[in-house]
């Protein structure tokens, strides 16, 4: 298993940009797992933001950030990134990092039970 940790969150105006980071620790083998970014905000369901294969080739998106968001990872350091740049108060909720060791979730990797604390994000108008 990887232990998660993510930083970077705050709160910035509407169409400015953060970089979220994930610092992966523990046993298991990082460049296997692919690795994603969910989000949820109070009273809303989870939503699926991002998803990168273990070699960093292929990504996902989810509609509502294509284009605006690029997530990224560093084997070496065993790290994850999500870059959001124009940033909308409906993008505001609590941002998680997650693993997915057999790469079954898809968008929907916030159903793997290897995930951070999260950290918070507000955009205001």
């Amino acid at each position: 298993q990887v232990q998660l940790l993510e930083s970077g969150g705050g709160s910035v105006q509407a169409g400015g940009s953060l970089t979220l980071s994930c610092a992966a620790s523990g046993d298991g083998f990082y460049s296997v797992y692919c690795m994603g970014w969910f989000r949820q905000a109070p009273g809303k369901e989870r939503e699926g933001v991002a998803r990168i294969s273990p070699n960093g080739e292929h990504t996902l998106y989810g509609d509502a950030v294509k284009g605006r968001f690029t997530i990224a990872r560093d084997n070496v350091k065993k790290t994850l990134s999500l870059q959001m740049n124009s940033l909308k108060p409906e993008d505001s909720a609590m941002y998680y990092c997650a693993g997915d060791v057999y790469c079954q979730y898809g968008l929907a990797i916030f159903d793997s039970p290897e995930r951070g604390q999260g950290t918070q994000v507000t955009v205001s108008s």
